[in-house]
Protein backbone atom coordinates (compact mmCIF):
# COMPACT_ATOMS: atom_id res chain seq x y z
CA UNK A 1 0.00 0.00 0.00
CA UNK A 2 1.33 3.39 -0.81
CA UNK A 3 1.12 5.66 2.03
CA UNK A 4 -0.92 8.75 0.02
CA UNK A 5 -3.69 5.53 -0.09
CA UNK A 6 -3.29 6.49 4.38
CA UNK A 7 -2.72 10.03 4.45
CA UNK A 8 -4.07 11.05 0.95
CA UNK A 9 -2.57 13.48 -1.64
CA UNK A 10 -0.90 16.59 -1.82
CA UNK A 11 -4.18 18.93 -2.65
CA UNK A 12 -6.12 21.98 -2.30
CA UNK A 13 -8.99 20.95 -0.25
CA UNK A 14 -11.74 20.90 0.99
CA UNK A 15 -12.16 16.64 0.12
CA UNK A 16 -10.05 14.10 -0.94
CA UNK A 17 -12.93 12.24 -2.84
CA UNK A 18 -14.81 15.25 -4.12
CA UNK A 19 -11.80 17.63 -4.91
CA UNK A 20 -8.84 15.93 -5.52
CA UNK A 21 -10.18 12.67 -7.34
CA UNK A 22 -12.78 15.48 -9.04
CA UNK A 23 -9.45 16.77 -10.61
CA UNK A 24 -8.07 13.49 -11.44
CA UNK A 25 -10.93 12.64 -13.27
CA UNK A 26 -10.82 16.16 -15.01
CA UNK A 27 -7.31 15.34 -16.02
CA UNK A 28 -8.15 11.85 -17.42
CA UNK A 29 -10.65 13.62 -19.76
CA UNK A 30 -8.52 16.52 -20.89
CA UNK A 31 -5.62 13.40 -21.52
CA UNK A 32 -7.89 11.96 -23.53
CA UNK A 33 -9.17 14.44 -25.90
CA UNK A 34 -5.35 15.71 -26.71
CA UNK A 35 -6.15 19.42 -27.50
CA UNK A 36 -7.30 22.21 -25.16
CA UNK A 37 -10.99 22.04 -24.63
CA UNK A 38 -13.70 24.40 -26.08
CA UNK A 39 -17.00 23.15 -24.52
CA UNK A 40 -17.43 20.93 -21.31
CA UNK A 41 -20.69 19.23 -20.48
CA UNK A 42 -20.30 17.86 -16.68
CA UNK A 43 -22.95 14.94 -15.79
CA UNK A 44 -22.65 14.34 -11.82
CA UNK A 45 -24.65 11.71 -10.16
CA UNK A 46 -24.80 10.78 -6.29
CA UNK A 47 -22.78 12.70 -3.33
CA UNK A 48 -21.21 14.44 -6.26
CA UNK A 49 -25.12 15.32 -7.45
CA UNK A 50 -25.82 16.38 -3.93
CA UNK A 51 -22.99 18.43 -2.70
CA UNK A 52 -20.80 19.43 -5.28
CA UNK A 53 -20.57 23.52 -4.95
CA UNK A 54 -19.90 22.81 -1.45
CA UNK A 55 -17.03 20.60 -1.94
CA UNK A 56 -15.57 22.28 -4.84
CA UNK A 57 -16.05 19.60 -7.45
CA UNK A 58 -17.35 21.82 -9.75
CA UNK A 59 -14.22 23.69 -10.07
CA UNK A 60 -11.93 20.95 -9.55
CA UNK A 61 -13.07 19.14 -12.43
CA UNK A 62 -12.54 22.30 -14.31
CA UNK A 63 -9.27 22.59 -12.92
CA UNK A 64 -8.78 19.21 -14.73
CA UNK A 65 -10.09 19.79 -17.77
CA UNK A 66 -7.69 22.60 -18.17
CA UNK A 67 -4.77 19.95 -17.02
CA UNK A 68 -4.11 21.32 -13.52
CA UNK A 69 -3.15 18.93 -10.63
CA UNK A 70 -4.73 18.00 -7.64
CA UNK A 71 -2.06 20.35 -5.23
CA UNK A 72 -2.71 23.85 -7.89
CA UNK A 73 -3.60 26.82 -6.01
CA UNK A 74 -5.32 27.95 -9.25
CA UNK A 75 -7.79 25.59 -8.34
CA UNK A 76 -9.84 27.84 -6.29
CA UNK A 77 -10.06 29.96 -9.12
CA UNK A 78 -10.90 27.44 -12.09
CA UNK A 79 -14.35 28.61 -13.25
CA UNK A 80 -12.83 32.13 -13.75
CA UNK A 81 -9.59 31.12 -15.01
CA UNK A 82 -12.11 28.51 -17.74
CA UNK A 83 -14.29 31.57 -19.11
CA UNK A 84 -10.72 33.84 -19.44
CA UNK A 85 -9.47 31.03 -21.70
CA UNK A 86 -12.75 30.79 -23.41
CA UNK A 87 -13.96 27.23 -21.81
CA UNK A 88 -17.42 27.40 -22.09
CA UNK A 89 -18.59 24.66 -19.40
CA UNK A 90 -22.32 23.14 -17.87
CA UNK A 91 -23.17 21.29 -14.77
CA UNK A 92 -26.39 18.62 -15.04
CA UNK A 93 -27.89 16.22 -12.43
CA UNK A 94 -28.31 12.61 -13.35
CA UNK A 95 -29.41 9.91 -11.48
CA UNK A 96 -27.15 6.47 -12.60
CA UNK A 97 -28.50 4.02 -10.26
CA UNK A 98 -26.19 1.24 -10.63
CA UNK A 99 -23.08 3.84 -10.29
CA UNK A 100 -20.53 4.48 -7.46
CA UNK A 101 -21.84 7.55 -5.56
CA UNK A 102 -19.02 10.01 -6.74
CA UNK A 103 -19.31 9.60 -10.50
CA UNK A 104 -19.13 12.19 -13.18
CA UNK A 105 -19.73 11.85 -17.01
CA UNK A 106 -17.22 14.24 -18.63
CA UNK A 107 -18.26 15.16 -22.65
CA UNK A 108 -15.11 17.48 -24.37
CA UNK A 109 -14.93 19.10 -27.56
CA UNK A 110 -11.62 20.62 -27.99
CA UNK A 111 -10.26 23.33 -30.06
CA UNK A 112 -9.57 21.49 -33.42
CA UNK A 113 -12.69 19.75 -33.08
CA UNK A 114 -12.10 16.81 -31.16
CA UNK A 115 -14.72 15.04 -28.84
CA UNK A 116 -14.52 12.53 -25.89
CA UNK A 117 -16.86 11.47 -23.46
CA UNK A 118 -15.22 9.56 -19.90
CA UNK A 119 -16.66 8.26 -17.09
CA UNK A 120 -15.35 7.87 -14.02
CA UNK A 121 -15.85 7.83 -10.10
CA UNK A 122 -13.86 9.14 -6.61
CA UNK A 123 -13.20 6.18 -4.66
CA UNK A 124 -11.92 7.85 -1.46
CA UNK A 125 -8.29 9.42 -0.69
CA UNK A 126 -7.97 11.53 -3.76
CA UNK A 127 -8.08 8.13 -6.06
CA UNK A 128 -10.11 7.36 -9.07
CA UNK A 129 -11.48 4.63 -11.33
CA UNK A 130 -12.26 5.54 -15.18
CA UNK A 131 -15.09 3.31 -16.04
CA UNK A 132 -16.04 4.24 -19.76
CA UNK A 133 -14.61 6.12 -22.34
CA UNK A 134 -16.56 6.84 -25.72
CA UNK A 135 -19.00 4.27 -24.98
CA UNK A 136 -16.34 1.44 -24.33
CA UNK A 137 -16.09 -0.28 -21.06
CA UNK A 138 -12.83 0.46 -19.28
CA UNK A 139 -11.20 0.04 -15.94
CA UNK A 140 -8.04 2.08 -14.83
CA UNK A 141 -7.18 4.30 -11.61
CA UNK A 142 -4.86 6.32 -13.48
CA UNK A 143 -2.27 5.41 -10.78
CA UNK A 144 0.07 3.83 -13.67
CA UNK A 145 0.92 4.64 -17.16
CA UNK A 146 -2.11 2.91 -18.86
CA UNK A 147 -2.01 2.25 -22.70
CA UNK A 148 -5.81 2.36 -24.24
CA UNK A 149 -5.37 0.56 -27.64
CA UNK A 150 -8.48 1.05 -29.88
CA UNK A 151 -8.58 -1.87 -32.12
CA UNK A 152 -10.52 -4.16 -34.81
CA UNK A 153 -11.22 -7.01 -32.98
CA UNK A 154 -9.09 -9.80 -35.32
CA UNK A 155 -7.61 -12.79 -34.59
CA UNK A 156 -3.80 -12.46 -33.10
CA UNK A 157 -4.31 -8.71 -32.53
CA UNK A 158 -3.60 -8.77 -28.97
CA UNK A 159 -1.14 -11.25 -29.19
CA UNK A 160 0.83 -9.20 -31.35
CA UNK A 161 0.17 -5.98 -29.08
CA UNK A 162 1.48 -8.30 -26.12
CA UNK A 163 4.32 -10.09 -27.79
CA UNK A 164 5.94 -6.25 -28.89
CA UNK A 165 5.47 -5.33 -25.42
CA UNK A 166 7.72 -8.01 -24.48
CA UNK A 167 9.92 -7.50 -26.66
CA UNK A 168 10.25 -3.72 -26.14
CA UNK A 169 10.54 -4.70 -22.12
CA UNK A 170 7.57 -3.37 -21.10
CA UNK A 171 5.93 -5.21 -18.14
CA UNK A 172 2.51 -5.49 -17.94
CA UNK A 173 0.76 -4.73 -14.50
CA UNK A 174 -3.55 -5.05 -15.49
CA UNK A 175 -4.82 -5.96 -18.78
CA UNK A 176 -8.67 -5.66 -19.69
CA UNK A 177 -10.49 -5.95 -22.99
CA UNK A 178 -13.49 -4.47 -23.84
CA UNK A 179 -15.31 -5.46 -27.23
CA UNK A 180 -19.17 -4.82 -27.53
CA UNK A 181 -19.31 -7.29 -30.15
CA UNK A 182 -17.39 -9.83 -31.80
CA UNK A 183 -15.41 -8.85 -35.21
CA UNK A 184 -16.53 -5.08 -34.57
CA UNK A 185 -14.23 -2.50 -32.26
CA UNK A 186 -12.62 -3.01 -29.28
CA UNK A 187 -10.08 -1.41 -26.41
CA UNK A 188 -7.01 -3.03 -24.55
CA UNK A 189 -6.73 -0.93 -21.24
CA UNK A 190 -3.08 -1.78 -20.02
CA UNK A 191 -1.47 -0.77 -16.90
CA UNK A 192 1.91 -0.57 -17.49
CA UNK A 193 5.16 -0.52 -14.86
CA UNK A 194 7.66 1.74 -15.75
CA UNK A 195 7.80 4.70 -18.45
CA UNK A 196 6.23 4.17 -22.17
CA UNK A 197 9.10 5.72 -24.95
CA UNK A 198 7.32 7.81 -27.60
CA UNK A 199 8.86 5.73 -30.58
CA UNK A 200 7.04 2.62 -28.89
CA UNK A 201 3.62 4.45 -29.17
CA UNK A 202 4.32 4.80 -32.69
CA UNK A 203 5.47 1.79 -33.18
CA UNK A 204 1.77 0.45 -31.84
CA UNK A 205 0.22 2.24 -34.11
CA UNK A 206 1.91 0.62 -37.34
CA UNK A 207 0.93 -2.85 -35.78
CA UNK A 208 -2.09 -4.72 -37.93
CA UNK A 209 -5.49 -3.84 -36.97
CA UNK A 210 -4.78 -1.13 -34.14
CA UNK A 211 -6.96 2.45 -34.95
CA UNK A 212 -5.38 4.60 -32.44
CA UNK A 213 -3.12 4.42 -29.12
CA UNK A 214 -3.38 7.05 -26.32
CA UNK A 215 -0.82 6.95 -23.32
CA UNK A 216 -2.28 8.20 -20.42
CA UNK A 217 0.53 9.10 -18.15
CA UNK A 218 0.01 8.30 -14.31
CA UNK A 219 -1.84 11.08 -12.63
Amino acid sequence: MNVFDIIGPIMIGPSSSHTAGAVRLGRVAWKILGQKAVKAKIMLSGSFAETYKGHGTDKAIIAGIMGMHSHDERIRNALTLAKESGLEYNFELINLPDAHPNTARITLKGENGAECTIQGCSIGGGNILVTEINGLEVSFTGQYNTLLILHHDKPGTIAAVTNFMAYSGLNIGNFRLSRPKKGGEAVMTIEVDGEVPDYLIQNFQILPNIINVILIKAI
